[in-house]
């Protein structure tokens, strides 16, 4: 249970008639279930990020190549995106996930090897599916250069 804090409002000492007193209980979020989720990945250039949340979209837990110590070009490696699902997934053992859609969005190199990781873990994966953005007609061209 959570610890009960009791905040006593009130400016003067002779004000003891006129203090409130507000009791608040801090709840820790408990963990579901999961048998099921999705886990999106999102490999720009300069990183990759990979999500973990259930069929809803609300998210579980996620990590990213910054949050695991790597800097600079590192950040985009193969290796970091490896090592981005391995972490992820040993942090949500506890939660029971067996099977995944995977959504790949963004053209970096850790696309691949995220999904492969996905799969060394033990995870089954369901689809892959590829939700990155691709303009029909694009931005409207600039205006013709006067000299």
């Amino acid at each position: 249970m959570g610890k009960r804090r009791v905040i006593t409002i009130g400016s003067k000492a002779g004000e003891g008639s006129k203090k409130k007193s507000l009791s608040r209980v801090s709840k820790k979020p408990k963990r579901k279930n999961i048998a099921k989720g999705q886990i999106h990945i999102k490999s720009t250039y300069n990183n990759t990020i990979v999500t973990l949340t259930d069929l809803s979209g609300s998210v579980i837990d996620w990590s990213s190549a910054g949050l695991l110590g790597f800097k600079g070009a590192k950040k985009a490696t193969p290796y970091a995106a490896t090592n981005i699902v391995s972490s992820l997934l040993e942090r949500t053992k506890k939660i029971g996930l067996r099977e995944v859609d995977v959504f790949v969005k963004g053209i970096g190199s850790g696309r691949e090897s995220a999904i492969r990781a996905i799969a060394a873990n033990g995870i089954n994966i369901i689809s892959i599916t590829d939700v990155t953005p691709i303009p029909h007609n694009g931005c409207r061209p600039p205006k013709p250069r006067r000299v």
